[in-house]
């Protein structure tokens, strides 16, 4: 039986890069309603503070499943008690094998040690799944804290 893993990873590893060109290609895919091709996958992930997502400043995750890299996400903290959730995603051959409670743990663990007493996050309305898997976590719909043109809805929750 294949079972999970997860563990902090350097944003620019093999498996972390890959793992975060599909996160693009699915939430700019979705965005579009048509498929992204290579150049503006590659366009978005340029400058996209990826680099942030290492301690001090935050931290990223990598999931795998049996040992194939699976899943990802970051926290980034905003300020002294503050961390916000990002660039959370799941393979789709991989959902539905109780992965994202998993990795929203382990991200949430990862905000606490980074000193965070509260995750917040922001997304949009037609990534319906993931926006299920933050209210299942319980998070709940909070004020806008930023803003940005990818941006419907704002969650957060006390660690």
């Amino acid at each position: 039986m294949s079972t999970w893993t997860l563990a902090p990873e350097a944003f620019d590893s093999p498996d972390a890069s890959a793992l975060r060109r599909d996160y693009y290609d699915d939430v700019a895919s979705r965005y579009w309603k048509r498929p992204a091709t290579a150049e503006e996958i590659g366009q978005g992930l340029a400058g996209d503070g990826a680099e942030q997502l290492t301690p001090p400043t935050g931290q990223f995750v990598v999931g795998r499943y049996g040992g194939e890299a699976a899943a990802c996400g970051g926290v980034l903290m905003l300020d002294g008690e503050r961390a916000e959730l990002t660039r959370l995603f799941l393979r789709p051959a991989f959902r539905g094998l109780k992965g994202a409670g998993l990795l929203m743990n382990v991200l949430e663990d990862e905000a606490r040690a980074l000193g965070a007493r509260r995750m917040v996050l922001n997304t949009r309305l037609d990534l319906v799944e993931a926006r299920a898997v933050y209210v299942r976590h319980g998070y709940a719909e909070i004020p806008a804290y930023c803003t940005g043109p990818y941006m419907d809805v704002w969650y957060g929750k006390e660690l």
